[in-house]
Order: structure tokens, then sequence, then C-alpha cells
């Protein structure tokens, strides 16, 4: 069986590439050894997200009463939460299944191996192909930390996947996105919760104002955050579980609870994928490569977490399979992987995109800042929203370099601030475009006035 382009794995970065190709005419053949739409649609960013809805939906009621609503016996039935969570992964995922059949890819259900430049075995059966793309997407990470292997220690997969799991408290190891989302559904359905983070703040990729804010809504919820620590090792068993770190101090504590969290980051999942003989050039276990997704081995791509150096997201992954199938064809790729912007689901949301006011000065570099309280803002003050901010970031001579959100639709707010930041607009011009009122993103024409 011969094709023009085969695609390994079918998350975000794997069904765009290869639903693209198949409508440009070329003959496609897509593995994917579990379920259409990768982690994030079945253990990753649909069913976090739809948890997380639920859960502060729950939040929401039973704050209620500020909202001059009385509301009582609201409680989560987790059971049902998760119900609706498979729901909609379903049908997302029968979604891409008629995407795929419309752009003719040939869908192949097993575990992929490539063992010869343009040879792919799978099932026993053997595929040819001019072009592979390797789209395998990442798997949680396990550091070496002793007792991480314990029965009550676990990943986001077992959180998200079928009926999730119910615990009444939980030590999250990392406080990264993964760690910081799960801990607000946690949260919100009751459960005592402890983070603990290596890094001086959670969300360590943003900026450390940005993630005071957040740190301080987790606090009001519960949430015991401890930053600048060291695990040191976990013990017990599923339902009694400890976790011993060294403080930012150096002093030995232990934080006691039902369940571990294992949120320390993701790594590629490239196990198994090349056969004997076949040695691509990887840097810690992720596919090294050119900006256009060409690895050292000619004839194969590739795009998303696999990619060493790569930034983990669904929307990255999807624009990259864009691109390199316009590569393939002989183009130079339509999406401009220049300007990315960064999502956190939690309450209030955070959305970035460009340099931030930290990174600006830490490159000495002359910028204009403009930050606008959430507490000016009517629709916030409506919605009830807690204290947040929308910040530009702009040169000398007002074009927008980047902004970053702490407040309510900030996740949907940031595409028009990227689409700003990547044409060069600047302040001026935000200032003259009439945002609706009253809005949430009215405050971006607020910010920059």
């Amino acid at each position: 069986m011969k094709y023009d382009i085969a695609v390994i794995g079918a998350g975000p970065g794997g069904y765009t590439a290869a639903a693209k190709a198949g409508r440009l005419g070329k003959s496609v053949v897509l593995f994917e050894k579990s379920h259409l739409g990768g982690t994030c649609l079945n253990r990753g960013c649909i069913p976090t997200k739809a948890l997380l809805h639920s859960a502060e939906l729950l939040g929401e009621i039973k704050d209620a009463e500020r909202f001059g609503i009385r509301v009582s016996g609201a409680e989560a039935d987790q059971k049902a939460m998760h119900q609706r969570k498979n729901e909609i992964v379903a049908s997302l995922r029968d979604a891409i299944g008629k995407l795929l059949k419309a752009a003719k890819v040939e869908v192949v259900a097993g575990t992929a191996q490539i063992t010869a430049p343009g040879v792919i075995s799978c099932n026993g059966a053997l595929y040819e192909a001019d072009n592979i793309i390797v789209a395998a997407g990442s798997k949680p990470s396990m550091p070496p930390i002793p007792g991480s292997d314990s029965s009550g220690v676990y990943t986001s997969n077992e959180l998200l996947e079928g009926e999730g799991k119910e615990f009444k408290s939980m030590v999250i190891i990392g406080g990264g996105v993964i760690g910081v989302e799960c801990a607000s559904i946690y949260l919100n359905l009751g459960c005592q919760v402890t983070i603990v983070e290596m890094a001086e703040h959670i969300l360590p990729p943003m900026e450390k104002e940005t993630a005071q804010r957040l740190a301080m809504r987790l606090k009001k919820m519960g949430a015991v955050i401890e930053a600048s620590c060291r695990v040191q090792s976990i013990s017990g068993e599923a339902g009694s579980m400890s976790v011993t770190y060294l403080d930012k101090k150096g002093n030995e504590k232990t934080a006691c609870a039902e369940a571990v969290l294992m949120a320390a980051g993701r790594r590629a999942a490239l196990e198994g994928l090349f056969g004997d003989g076949l040695a691509p050039e990887l840097s810690r276990g992720a596919l090294v490569a050119h900006a256009d997704g060409r690895t050292g081995i000619d004839g194969i791509y590739v795009i998303g977490d696999a990619m060493a150096g790569n930034i983990q997201l669904a929307h990255v992954a999807a624009a990259q399979g864009e691109n390199v199938i316009d590569v393939i064809c002989g183009g130079k790729g339509a999406v401009d992987m220049s300007v990315v912007p960064s999502c956190v689901y939690t309450y209030p949301e955070i959305a970035s995109v460009g340099i931030s006011q930290e990174q600006a000065k830490a490159q000495g570099m002359d910028v204009i800042v403009k930050k606008l309280p959430t507490g000016s803002n009517g629709k916030s003050l409506i919605a009830g929203g807690d204290s947040g901010f929308v910040k530009l970031v702009a040169a000398a001579d007002g074009t927008l370099l980047g902004a970053q959100l702490v407040c309510d639709r900030a996740t949907d707010m940031i595409g028009e601030l990227a689409l700003a930041v990547r044409l060069g607009v600047k302040l001026e011009d935000i200032v003259a475009t009439v945002h609706p009122h009253p809005t949430f993103v009215e405050m971006i024409g607020q910010a920059a006035r």
C-alpha cells in the first residue's frame, strides 16, 4: 500500500495535517493507537474545560447570594459531570471522524512503527509513503521521585478519562497549567488541595504579577501553595499518601492527602516509534527538527509535542499541521508561528501573548505599559469578577508588543490582541477602534486609552 503522506497520531496536529492533505487531493493514511483527537480531546484540553465549567458553576451557585439569589442544597454529582464530559468528547471525536472521511483519509487503528525511511509497520501490514509526519504527541512526565510509582499517585490521564476520580484531599506536585486547572476543579468540589511547586511561583512561564493574582484566588478557595520547594519522596498507598519536601528555607515538611497528582509537565511519546537501524536526533526525548518540521531523516517530519523545544499547545500543533502540508507541497507555510497566545482556564481566566513587562525589563527594552484594573469595567463588576487586570506592553513608538490578561473571558479576548501584535498595531489604533459597551472586551480599548 503506497501513499503520498502518512501521519502518525490523530491529535490536533495529526488530524489537521491529514485532513488538509486529503482536501488537496493527496492520498493519506493516518495511524492512531487510541482515539481520534489525541490527548487534547480525550484526556486534556476538552475534558479539563468541561469539568472546570461544571465545577465553577457549582462554585457560582454556592456564591449566588451576593447576586441576590438564595440557593440551598447545591452539590456535585461527579458521575454526571464525567458523563457530560464523555458525551462532549464523543461528539467531537465523531466530528473529527466525519472530517477525515470527507477528506478521503484512510484511518488505521493501531500502533505504528517507522521501520525504514518511507515505510511504516502497523498491525502486521506494511505501508509505504513518500512523506511521513510524526504527530505522536506527549504523555505525563514522571520525575524519578522515590515512591512516584505508588498506588495513590495519579496523572491527569486518570483524573480526566472515563469516570475520573473522587478525592477529599489531594497534593499536586507541579503548579503549571495542568496543576492549577486540576486544583481549580477539585477545590470547587470541596477537596482540600496542596500545591507543591519547585519554581518561585505557580505558573512559572507567566510573569510573577499574573501568577500572584491566581495564587490569591486559589488560597481564598482554601488551597495551600508551597513554592520554591523540592519534593524528596512520596509514600503511602491510595487513600493515605504523604509527600515529603524541602521548603524554600531548606526545612523538611510533609503534606498528607488521599491522593497525589503528578503534574510535572509532559514529554514526547516516541517509545517504539522508530525501528532498529533508525536513529533520529533527539533532545530530551523529543525529535530535533527545523522550524518547518523537517527532521534529519529525509521524508520524515515532526509536529506538535513530539518536536524538541516546541510549545506544547494544541493550537500550536494544529498550526504546524497546516504548515507542514504546505512545506511538503512546495510552499512555506501559511500560518505565522511567531505570535502564539497562551491560556489558562482557571477563575479568573489568564491569557497572554507576545512579550511581558518582566521580559521587556530583562532585555533592557524601553516600553510603554498600560494597565487597567477590572474594577473599572462595568461588565466585570456586573459578573462579580475578582480583582484582575488587562495589561498592554508597547514599544516606545506605541506598537503593541504583548498583553497579559487576568479577568473573565480572558481566553476569548486574547485573540484580538494576538492579531494586533502580529500586525504591528499601535495603541492609538486600538483607541480608535470602537469596542461595544458594556463588555469584557471593552477593557482592551480602555487599557489602551
